[in-house]
């Protein structure tokens, strides 16, 4: 084999294990299976990675995202190695192959990576993927509350037992339920565990909050985070989430790239002269999708500013402020000519969250940020 050839690898990557296999770039190579390397077994894999890059002067390396993170994606990186990673839904799949094994899916993904059909998707860093992690946990405390809220509703509705406050789950909401009696002596010690649930998960997400500021100014994105405050809708939350499920928001040649990533472009089924768009595909990252969804309610409004809005505003640069007003009018008006037009009302956030993210992309433009390295990890 020729030392300029290029050797293309795929790896299913498991907990435990790691199995390989390569194909050459000759024209009609087989590729082959090269076994498994146990991910604890650090003088085996190294062994076994050194035999591949000694049949070729090029290594390019792809595996499956999953739920092991992006750690092996850095480790690799960092040696100088071409890695990839590629998303389950991008795989080319053959309707007719019904077999599944480690060993065959690493040599299918040696054969696509050959052929030029996998397309990679971004490998955050590791400060990137602790953000990430923190954006998550807080929403994870928040769906928590929520369950714990709805099961204590469920348990006054059962006796009958209402708050005639205004302000619920306030301070005095919980002194009100610290105080609620139950005749049979099992019901309040029931009473008494939904409360301390609601206690625990609010306090569980009043401890995240500060964590997303404190830690913020070490982060490579934050000039953009705090540059996209000052879109209305877009609070600190918004922002932060985005910025961690999304990375670096300015890749991509065109925010229509943003927006199917995010899921948020509808499908199309078109045949000849007929044309028919279909509901969205709810692709890409989730939790992203759902914070410009929710940034696209405080939209709909007319163009108005405020004090902290405006501050935020007046920093540079010029041209980032003109979108920024840009947006709020424009967003405020197609809001009006949608719902004149009698588009269904669970559709028009979805198609503000759509311009929203143009506008954002841009914005995300004419923001200086420090340049991608990998090797940090």
């Amino acid at each position: 084999m020729s030392q300029s050839t290029t050797l293309f690898s795929g790896m299913e990557v498991h907990k435990e294990a790691i199995a390989v296999a390569s194909g050459a770039q000759d024209h009609g190579a087989e590729g082959t299976s090269l076994g498994s390397l146990g991910t604890r077994r650090q003088c085996a894999s190294a062994q076994r990675i050194g035999k591949m890059l000694a049949k070729a002067n090029h290594l390019s390396l792809i595996y499956e995202a999953g739920p092991c993170g992006s750690g092996l994606y850095r480790s690799l990186m960092t040696q100088g190695d071409d890695c990839g990673v590629v998303a389950p839904s991008l795989i080319p799949q053959t309707p007719g192959d019904r077999v599944t094994t480690d060993r065959r899916d690493a040599v299918q993904l040696a054969r696509l990576a050959r052929a030029g059909v996998l397309t990679a998707v971004y490998g955050p860093r590791g400060d990137e993927e602790a953000r990430r992690d923190l954006t998550r946990a807080r929403e994870d405390a928040l769906s928590d509350l929520k369950d714990a809220q709805l099961r204590l509703k469920a348990f006054w509705r059962r006796h009958d037992s209402r708050y005639v406050g205004r302000a619920p789950w306030g301070p005095a909401h919980l002194r009100w339920l610290s105080e609620v009696s139950c005749p049979p002596p099992a019901q309040p010690m029931g009473l008494q565990e939904y409360v301390r649930a609601v206690r625990a998960h609010h306090e569980h997400r009043q401890r995240l909050a500060p964590a997303r500021h404190a830690h913020g100014h070490t982060w490579r994105l934050s000039p953009v985070v705090e540059a996209l405050q000052a879109r209305r809708g877009v609070p600190c939350t918004v922002a932060g989430t985005l910025g961690a499920a999304m990375g670096d928001l300015t890749r991509g040649e065109s925010p229509r790239e943003r927006m199917t990533f995010l899921g948020l472009m509808p499908s199309a089924h078109s045949s000849g002269a007929k044309r028919r768009q279909g509901a969205m595909p709810k692709a890409g990252n989730r939790h992203a999708r759902r914070g410009l969804v929710e940034g696209a309610w405080a939209s709909r409004s007319p163009a108005k500013g405020s004090r902290p809005r405006q501050l935020r505003r007046e920093q540079p640069p010029k041209v980032s402020q003109d979108i920024r007003w840009q947006a709020q009018v424009r967003l405020g008006k197609r809001d009006r000519r949608l719902v004149a037009r009698g588009t269904q009302a669970k559709v028009v956030p979805v198609a503000m969250a759509r311009a929203l993210t143009g506008f954002l992309w841009a914005m995300a433009q004419e923001v200086p940020i420090a340049v991608e390295d990998h090797n940090d990890a």
